[in-house]
Parts: C-alpha cells; sequence; structure tokens
C-alpha cells in the first residue's frame, strides 16, 4: 500500500465576521511544520473585514485560496470548501481558533505510522485540544484548559472502531480537532446538514464520520486551540435557539441507525447525550413552548428506558425528568455505581486540570441553577 506521509492536507475555513481572530488563525496554519497544506478560505458573506485579512494573507502565500459568497450558513460553506478541496486529506479549522505549530505534521505522521504497521488505510485521524478561555488577569490574556478525553483515549491497537474509545463521542464533537481521508469521506457520502447559521451541524458529521469506521487513528496531545466563551456554551447557545439540540441530535440517531450501529457502547453515548440535550433544552425553553414540548417528548420517545436508567453519568435528577417526559416510574437509583463515576470524573479532573478549575467550573454551574 502506497504510503501516505507526503499527503496534502487541504483546511477548509469557514468565515464569517471573524476579522478580530482571523489573524491568528491563518497564522498558526501557514506557519505549521507540515507545509504541505492547500488552505481554503471560504468566506460566507462576511461584513466586516474578514474577507481583506484573508486576501492579503492569499497574496503573501500561494497555498491560500480565498473564496467569497452570499451568506449559506456554517454546513453549506464547509461543504463548499470540501467540494473544492484536493488533497488526501480534509480538515476544518474554525476562524476564531489557532492551531499548535506542529499539529498536522503530527496528524499525518500517526496515520502514517498506522498505516505501515497495520497495511490498512486511515480514514480518520483525531487529538486532543485545548480550551481557550479569555483572561483578563494572565499575561496572555487567555488562560488554557484541557480537552475531557485527553489521556482517556486508549484503544487496545490502531486504527480502532470508536466503541473502544468511545470518550471522543462523550464531549463536545470536537470535529476541528483532526482531519478526514478525503476519498473516506466521498465514498460515504459525508457532508454537513446545510441549515441557516451554524446550527450544531457538527454532531451529525460526529456520527456519519466516527461510526462509518473502524479505521480511526488518535494522537493523544492537545495540538487544537478552541476558543470558549465560558463554561456554559451550550447552554447559552440552547437558550438562544431552542430546538436546534435536540434537532441535531435526532439527525444523529438518524445517521446511527443508516449506519445500523449496534454497539452497545456508542448507543449508551447517543442516549447520554440526547438526555443531557433535552435538559438543556427544557431549563432554556419557554415551558409553554407547545413545539418544543413535542420535540423533547418525540425525541426521548427515541430512547430505551433501561439504556436510560443504567447510565451512571446521569444523575438521579436527569432520570426523574426523562421519567416524567416519558410518563414513566424510574427505578431506584444506583447511588454507589453514580458516586464510583463522580469521583472517577472529579479525581480525573483535577489530575489534568487542577482543582482551581474544577472549583471554578462548578460555581459556573451552580450559578445557572
Amino acid at each position: 500500500m502506497t504510503s501516505i506521509k507526503q499527503g496534502t492536507v487541504s483546511v477548509v475555513v469557514p468565515m464569517y465576521n471573524v476579522a478580530a481572530t482571523l489573524e491568528q488563525c491563518l497564522t498558526s496554519i501557514e506557519s505549521q511544520t507540515y507545509g504541505d497544506l492547500q488552505i481554503i478560505c471560504m468566506n460566507d458573506g462576511s461584513t466586516d473585514l474578514s474577507s481583506d485579512i484573508a486576501h492579503a494573507h492569499a497574496a503573501r502565500d500561494g497555498r491560500i485560496v480565498v473564496v467569497d459568497k452570499p451568506n449559506e450558513g456554517y454546513g453549506a460553506t464547509v461543504n463548499r470548501g470540501i467540494a473544492m478541496a484536493d488533497g488526501a486529506w480534509i480538515a476544518i479549522v474554525e476562524p476564531d481558533d489557532y492551531l499548535e505549530p506542529t499539529m498536522y505534521e503530527q496528524l499525518v505522521a500517526s496515520a502514517a505510522a498506522v498505516q505501515d504497521a497495520s497495511g490498512r488505510a486511515v480514514d480518520v485521524v483525531r487529538c486532543a485540544y485545548w480550551r481557550v478561555f479569555a483572561d483578563a488577569s494572565a499575561d496572555s490574556g487567555e488562560t488554557r484548559a484541557s480537552c475531557p478525553y485527553i489521556h482517556r483515549v486508549n484503544p487496545a491497537s490502531q486504527p480502532f472502531a470508536i466503541g473502544d474509545s468511545i470518550e471522543l463521542l462523550l464531549h463536545h464533537p470536537a470535529i476541528w480537532a483532526g482531519m478526514y481521508r478525503r476519498e473516506f469521506l466521498a465514498k460515504k457520502g459525508i457532508r454537513f446538514k446545510e441549515v441557516p447559521g451554524a446550527g450544531w451541524t457538527d454532531n451529525p458529521f460526529l456520527i456519519q464520520t466516527l461510526c462509518a469506521t473502524d479505521a480511526i487513528a488518535y494522537v493523544d496531545e492537545a495540538l487544537y486551540d478552541y476558543r470558549e466563551h465560558d463554561l456554559n456554551d451550550a447552554e447559552a447557545l440552547a437558550a438562544r435557539s431552542p430546538l436546534v439540540p435536540l434537532t441535531r441530535w435526532n439527525e444523529m440517531m438518524d445517521a446511527a441507525e443508516a449506519l445500523s450501529v449496534t454497539d452497545t457502547r456508542v448507543l449508551d453515548a447517543l442516549a447520554l447525550r440526547g438526555v443531557n440535550y433535552a435538559i438543556i433544552t427544557a431549563s432554556a425553553a419557554d415551558p409553554n413552548d407547545a413545539q418544543v414540548s413535542d420535540l423533547i417528548k418525540k425525541s426521548m420517545a427515541r430512547l430505551d428506558p433501561e439504556r436510560v436508567f443504567g447510565l451512571a453519568a446521569l444523575s438521579g435528577g436527569a432520570k426523574q425528568q426523562f421519567a416524567r417526559i416519558r410518563g414513566i416510574e424510574a427505578p431506584r437509583e444506583n447511588k454507589l455505581a453514580r458516586l464510583g463515576y463522580l469521583v472517577g470524573e472529579a479525581a480525573y479532573r483535577v489530575r489534568t486540570n487542577g482543582a482551581g478549575f474544577v472549583v471554578k467550573n462548578v460555581r459556573s454551574r451552580l450559578n445557572r441553577l
């Protein structure tokens, strides 16, 4: 099998009014130690200086192409970029984020090493990432915390199927923390949902990619820097568009069904996300909104109660809320299993990010109760 060590990485950068951060983003891509890049800047009808900044970079770097087009939304914009790509790999970089210098060098090297060792082409390569928060008290103006799955993705061998490292499905989709073999996306017909705005379209894309292959590779190092506005980004987004989270979750379920997923670890992960999204939606939406209430009921009807009640990652309150939505009685909670889960999570978070960040996270969540 031909080595992929010199494969071009096509980096799609969807842009909409991101002038404040685009300079840093593009510079971090241009400065990658892996130079074989095609950088596709898709300007989705920006009204600020985003296009000017991207064209200035293109004038200095021949690897960059800029496409200015009317506003269509995130999904359609990324799809256009993917269609233009001619590299062996497709990568996506959010324009308010930035990359560690060796990101693509390490991802390509990992894919090549796994292929050389196993004789199998890798379809998806993922890595860990940094969560970046604005912090006026820090010299850099930012503080960072590692993502919730670093050091937890430990497959017995590589490449692997997602069930063997389920942590990649339990947290933020983080689809930008990695890259995808272009032939794999084309063969499977994988594209983003084309809806207005950003629309959480990364959720179904996560399932379409990670559940459609058993050839995933992983680099256990934070190579992508993801800016978060606060510790409750998901809740804030749900408050603005309460139908979006569960609509995208239903598309995740549809994708899993289309792929005939039967792995109980994957189904557990989908159930956990579904109940959490339902709770976020219920807390953010108008309780008298019949459309939202109907979506919540229909969504929860897709889940097996026995599966939900067996999830130690769900609190007793969440299970009670699920039971009320379904009109059934919740069984007695397994408090020992729940305690074991909480102790394990606390120990992991203190070990990876320190007690100070854990306390800050808890306070942030208590403040919204």
